[in-house]
């Protein structure tokens, strides 16, 4: 009996609260729509918050308010994870308000939603790009920022993740036996990322790529790709004379100098 009465309150608390929030969402009194919007927003209602602060802002327009009720409504969206609306808004803030205090951080946060919609390497990487862009493009706006440290990390770890769907397109073109893509693919990854972690295997797969499209080449097309094998592998050691990948490179080297001694 007393969970009935219980829930039975709640249940009426519940229905008077969204019967005062409907009424004040009707209400012209935009004096305490702003005010409650803040209440709101200071108890992390981002929902009703936004409401609010969203029916403000063509009222507010012009105002002293404007700046603050398009800040905070921003934020609201931010907060409820809807991180393509924000990220509009967070731009269209900086754009409309370049003077205001809130302009660099406003500029800031759009990019961080960039970053937050970009997604698993292995998919489509325009967000990333994106994301990188409008990182760069507050580094070059606000040069003294103290979040330039930040949108260097965020950047960072960005490029990795392209740099990992590079890494794999190139790995797949070599598992396909398409050795001519892997080359090609390896030889633009090196120039792409020349301090990337994946270099020495790059270098393994376009000596050993080169080496296995020479023997199922035709014999006037051997000797060439024999002979670049060789040169990359020479380059090879030069860089990573400790290579984990060493002593199978060489012995690559080693079965191109024997063809190549039987062709001439």
């Amino acid at each position: 009996m007393k969970k009935i009465v219980f829930y039975t309150l709640l249940i009426s608390i519940f229905i008077t609260s969204c019967d005062s929030f409907n009424k004040l969402l009707k209400s012209s009194d935009y004096d305490l729509k702003f005010q409650k919007a803040k209440e709101y927003y200071d108890k992390a209602n981002w929902t009703k918050a936004s409401q609010l602060f969203e029916e403000l802002i063509p009222v507010v327009k012009g105002t002293e308010r404007a700046e603050e009720v398009y800040f905070h409504y921003s934020y609201c969206n931010y907060y409820m994870g809807d991180y393509l609306l924000s990220q509009y808004h967070f731009k269209n803030f900086s754009r409309q308000f370049p003077a205001s205090k809130h302009a660099e951080e406003c500029y800031f946060m759009n990019a961080l939603c960039y970053y937050y919609t970009s997604p698993a390497y292995h998919l489509d990487q325009t967000s990333t790009h994106n994301a990188i862009k409008e990182f760069q493009s507050f580094v070059d706006t606000y040069p003294e920022s103290k979040l330039i440290d930040s949108c260097n990390q965020y950047i960072d770890k960005l490029r990795m993740k392209i740099e990992k769907k590079d890494y794999d397109i190139v790995k797949h073109y070599y598992k396909l036996e398409d050795y001519k893509a892997s080359i090609v693919s390896s030889k633009s990854f090196i120039i792409d990322y020349p301090s990337s972690t994946y270099n020495e295997e790059m270098y393994f797969m376009i000596i050993n790529s080169y080496y296995l499209l020479a023997i199922n080449s035709i014999p006037s097309k051997q000797n060439e790709r024999l002979q670049n094998a060789m040169e990359n592998y020479v380059k090879f050691v030069d860089i990573y004379p400790n290579s984990s990948y060493l002593s199978r490179a060489e012995t690559v080297y080693n079965n191109c100098k024997k063809i190549k001694d039987k062709l001439n």
